[in-house]
């Protein structure tokens, strides 16, 4: 991935997050936390996803990857681009103050940023502090991928002295807005102190398959009272399969067919990825409501074109979810109350257009890399 991200140009920073939101509208998600790395076209990257996710209409949190691999200069590029975009955005892209007893309320923010943290392992402690004091400053957490491999580990241990969870704890990097993906290679004590911090942990099933990394203990991480979701780490957004491979994964890990319930895949998956998804467009004392039908919240609301073969109750919808529903029977796809996708047609992207264009930068890239 390393060379691939040195060889994108901002146009292929543009082609890739079109082609994304054209996956999303027509698998029905509606927000994304989007963490980018292009070392050789950092600056205004995030605006130009931000251009894209605005053409789309879709929700996002975005972040750019602050990482030592590519030397201090670019490390602290990286961060000043964070910097740069949230205080760049403006309403209705960003959280408002209160306006006072009486006026209007604010649309939820359909953008937002925090600071984008690449793993422990190619980080050091001066580029963590500088990011994590500028984090707080702005208000925002970090988005930081945790023991995704074991790797992380030992290098956290042979270089500090501490495992991962615990040296990032140190240096002030978890909390209720961090994001810490994977967390797959977590001992008991890291757990406890991923629910202490109320660190909010994503999972990433297809993603980790794919790597061969390993799978977290979802199952655990439930019954501690971590705020778990589920990701994909980029390997597409159909949610109804990554819903899906984790409840496989979590049998074939713990080799028990009981590992994780329908129904906990499906909270998972719905209730805390809307806390999650809220927390970070909104902020911690006002996240966006997302993922309820109720007066008040974001129209954001799905279709599905589903034919059950059996009648769906309370009791097995989680089931049905899971192994009957997929991305491809979305219809209709809706965001703040506007139409994105109708009867399966795009309303808001040409994705004719934006696959050809980004089949000819291909090219290019694939020359680049």
């Amino acid at each position: 991935w390393w060379r691939l991200d040195r060889a994108l140009t901002p146009q292929d920073v543009y082609d890739s997050a079109l082609v994304c939101l054209v996956d999303a509208i027509r698998h029905g998600t509606t927000t994304l936390i989007d963490h980018h790395a292009s070392p050789n076209a950092c600056l205004g990257s995030l605006d130009i996803i931000a251009t894209a996710f605005r053409e789309a209409g879709l929700r996002g949190c975005l972040c750019y990857e602050v990482s030592d691999r590519e030397g201090k200069d670019k490390a602290r590029a990286g961060i000043r681009e964070n910097e740069r975009f949230i205080k760049a955005l403006t309403p209705p892209d960003r959280p408002s103050p209160s306006q006072g007893e009486g006026a209007s309320p604010a649309p939820p923010p359909l953008l937002s940023g925090m600071m984008g943290l690449h793993a422990s392992f190619t980080l050091s402690d001066e580029t963590i502090e500088e990011a994590v004091g500028v984090a707080r400053h702005l208000g925002v957490g970090c988005h930081i991928h945790v023991a995704e491999d074991d790797a992380d580990v030992r290098d956290s241990v042979e270089k500090h002295g501490l495992r991962t969870v615990h040296r990032l704890q140190h240096l002030g990097v978890l909390g209720p807005q961090t994001i810490a993906a994977h967390c797959i290679h977590v001992n008991s004590r890291e757990l406890r102190l991923l629910a202490e911090t109320g660190t909010l942990v994503v999972h990433n099933p297809r993603s980790n398959m794919n790597n061969a990394v390993g799978t977290a203990d979802v199952p655990e991480m439930v019954r501690r009272g971590i705020m778990v979701g589920l990701g994909n780490d980029g390997f597409g957004n159909d949610m109804f399969a990554e819903m899906t491979a984790a409840y496989l994964a979590q049998k074939m890990a713990r080799a028990d067919p009981q590992a994780l319930p329908a129904d906990d895949v499906v909270r998972v998956a719905v209730a805390h990825n809307a806390h999650i998804a809220g927390v970070s467009l909104g902020g911690l004392h006002s996240p966006v409501r997302l993922g309820q039908l109720a007066v008040g919240a974001p129209a954001d609301v799905i279709l599905v074109d589903y034919k059950p073969p059996t009648p769906v109750t309370a009791a097995n919808l989680p089931w049905h979810l899971i192994f009957g529903v997929d991305g491809g029977m979305v219809t209709t796809t809706m965001v703040a109350g506007r139409l994105l996708m109708h009867n399966r047609q795009l309303l808001t992207l040409d994705e004719e257009r934006i696959f050809a264009q980004a089949r000819r930068h291909a090219a290019a890239l694939w020359q680049r890399f």
